[in-house]
């Protein structure tokens, strides 16, 4: 087995038991990543000088005979919205391509004091705006199953990175299906934690009151370990909380009952994810777990919510940067007659791409005056009802069962042009992100080689539930 093929747990023991080092492990992944990156493009920034200085900082300590985290010298990326002080972070986009992170976000400065290595920012849709890793200013990355398609998005490049062996996991961040759907397509785990779960401070905003950060592995037990690292209360985000505490969490697979709702069971979905799906259920069942059949009636308004509420948020977070006190200055700047108007639409029309755009202004145009009562306020009265749906459905159900994405990984430039065949790729995920509760994206087939996955849903604070029964699947 080769070192880049590693889990974390494999990898902790390589280190301990001294069968490598962890120069030699980070150097492994530095080594194929530079062979191998050009043909998928997953990185947009390599830090080879801080991940070797953190390397050897863990093989100090482990020559000195002092015990070490299972997370010590164990490579990751981070999505390049996510700040790591003194390393460019982009968002994938030319507003921020000089802009250099003054601090680190929460999660990033736990994982550093585990030992983490860092191996470099991974690209994304710009500021985490898409489904398929192509709306990078930067340019696609593309799937390691396949050089032909996309590797889903906003996380395609974490997700990519890790089902090639370029790291042993990666963060990303999940607004409305933004790790799970790429996991999905890449054939790796991804955690959508609980909103609040894990400090947001350091998370460059798309929209505030969804984003969460999350773990992108190899296993499920990894997602488990990296998730327990990041998790817990910040005073840097008022919206975190602390996790309740269960000790040695074990659930009795045969006592589980599961839901299915009905109506992602429609016209739209591919027919090899289906049949997929219903293998999954079918494999479920032979454990012993109790299969039921729940409604979630106001799921086919998820997508039109989530759509309405997120560009509203992102046209308010977005607003920042004009060229003064964030984001780069206009190239044209002589151009300018002195006209402050006139200087921000050079700034924004040079710096943000199409998709960023058309969100700014879907989304202003959602907030305007006559506009608000009929769409915005709207939108938050549908949310509430989903998040309802939600809280009914586990009333009789521990956890849902649902397909994560209708189809399997699409060609590149395939739906690009056309905004809504590309926003369906997400009508099984968002609802998830506007109710506020975890769910993981775990490997549940092939078709002609490519990965389909299934979602694992769970009421809020219930990742521990939804982590065993994930690993029941996993060793099935």
């Amino acid at each position: 087995m080769e070192l880049t093929q590693f889990t974390i747990k494999q990898a902790h023991q390589g280190l301990v038991k001294k069968d490598f080092s962890a120069l030699e492990f980070t150097e492994a992944f530095l080594d194929k990543l530079k062979q191998e990156d050009k043909k998928i493009h997953a990185f947009l920034t390599v830090t080879e000088d801080l991940a070797i200085s953190q390397a050897k900082r863990i093989d100090n300590l482990i020559a000195q005979k002092k015990d070490i985290p299972i997370l010590a010298g164990i490579p990751c990326v981070v999505k390049d919205n996510i700040l790591i002080e003194g390393i460019k972070c982009t968002s994938a986009s030319k507003i921020l391509e000089n802009y250099i992170a003054s601090y680190d976000a929460t999660c990033i400065k736990k994982l550093k004091e585990q030992g983490v290595v860092f191996l470099g920012k991974t690209n994304l849709d710009e500021f985490a705006m898409g489904s398929s890793c192509e709306n990078s200013a930067f340019g696609p990355t593309r799937n390691p199953y396949d050089l032909t398609r996309v590797p889903g998005g906003s996380s395609g490049g974490s997700a990519a990175a890790v089902a090639a062996n370029f790291s042993v996991f990666g963060l990303g961040s999940d607004t409305g299906g933004s790790i799970r759907q790429p996991c999905s397509f890449c054939g790796v785990v991804g955690l959508k934690p609980t909103y609040g779960a894990v400090s947001r401070y350091g998370l460059i905003a798309f929209a505030s009151s969804l984003d969460q950060i999350g773990p992108i592995t190899k296993t499920v037990e990894d997602a488990r370990i990296v998730f327990d690292a990041i998790k817990g209360q910040d005073e840097m985000d008022s919206t975190s909380v602390e996790m309740p505490k269960i000790e040695n969490y074990k659930l009795k697979i045969e006592n589980l009952r599961i839901g299915v709702p009905k109506e992602y069971f429609t016209k739209g979905m591919d027919s090899e994810v289906e049949k997929a799906v219903k293998r999954a259920i079918e494999i479920y069942k032979k454990m012993g777990t109790k299969i039921l059949e729940i409604s979630l009636p106001h799921a086919e308004y998820a997508l039109p919510c989530y759509y309405i509420i997120a560009p509203s948020e992102a046209s308010a977070n977005l607003a920042r940067y004009d060229g003064i006190k964030y984001g780069k200055t206009t190239n044209d700047r002589q151009q300018v007659t002195g006209d402050l108007i006139d200087y921000y639409l050079k700034v924004r029309g040079e710096g943000f791409g199409p998709e960023v755009k058309r969100r700014i202004m879907l989304g202003t145009y959602a907030l305007s005056a006559g506009y608000y009562e009929a769409y915005y306020k709207k939108a938050q009265k549908v949310r509430t009802l989903i998040q309802r749906d939600f809280k009914k459905a586990f009333d009789k159900v521990d956890i849902i069962l649902a397909p994560t994405s209708p189809s399997l990984p699409f060609k590149l430039g395939e739906k690009i042009d056309d905004p809504l065949s590309m926003y369906l790729t997400d009508i099984y995920t968002v609802s998830i992100n506007l109710a506020g509760i975890p769910a993981i994206s775990i490997p549940c087939a092939e078709s002609n080689n490519l990965p389909i996955g299934i979602q694992l849903i769970a009421n809020a604070f219930e990742e521990d539930k939804i982590f065993e029964a994930a690993l029941a699947f996993e060793k099935s």
